[in-house]
């Protein structure tokens, strides 16, 4: 009889010990228990009932996602290729995990989707140091800012671009 409760106390011991995680002071767990999303789970040591609950780990760090180079042709028909560095955070790990199938994906996609409709619908002369300065040594500008010299831009925070008529 004792080896029978000493053999069950071990099998609870061992369920019990199977379901300890620990997640970091960054990182928040999606819990589903039966299929049924739960409250998200804070830092700390937690536990999650083995085989009838399944957690997603979610970073709430700030992440860096580049984005692939992106060939956009502007305005006044000047292809460039831009690339850029996407700074994001999740807020609420929850509706990361649910709302979206794959999150990071679905960011950088729409960052790319951004990137491209922002960019074409600008001049290229107007936003390029390069290209006001060429059009001033033909003598010939476009805009009424470049013929009068008032305007000034910065430069932009992409990495690398190169402006090609077409």
């Amino acid at each position: 009889m004792s080896d029978i409760l000493l053999t069950a106390i071990g099998a609870i011991a061992l369920y019990l010990f199977a379901g300890l995680r620990v997640l970091r002071e960054y990182e928040r767990g999606v819990y589903f228990l039966l299929g049924h999303l739960r409250p998200t789970k804070g830092p700390g040591l937690i536990f999650l009932p083995p085989l009838l609950a399944k957690m997603q780990k979610v970073s709430l760090r700030v992440m860096a996602i580049d984005i692939p180079p992106q060939d956009v042709i502007t305005r006044d028909n000047i292809s460039i290729k831009v690339n850029a560095v996407l700074y994001m955070r999740v807020k609420t790990p929850d509706k990361a995990v649910v709302g979206v199938e794959n999150y990071l994906y679905a960011t950088s996609q729409l960052a790319q989707t951004t990137l491209r409709s922002v960019l074409g619908e600008t001049e290229m002369v107007s936003c390029s140091p390069i290209a006001r300065r060429s059009t001033r040594s033909c003598g010939r500008s476009s805009t009424p800012a470049a013929k009068s010299g008032a305007s000034r831009s910065r430069p932009s925070k992409s990495k690398t671009w190169t402006s090609r008529p077409r």
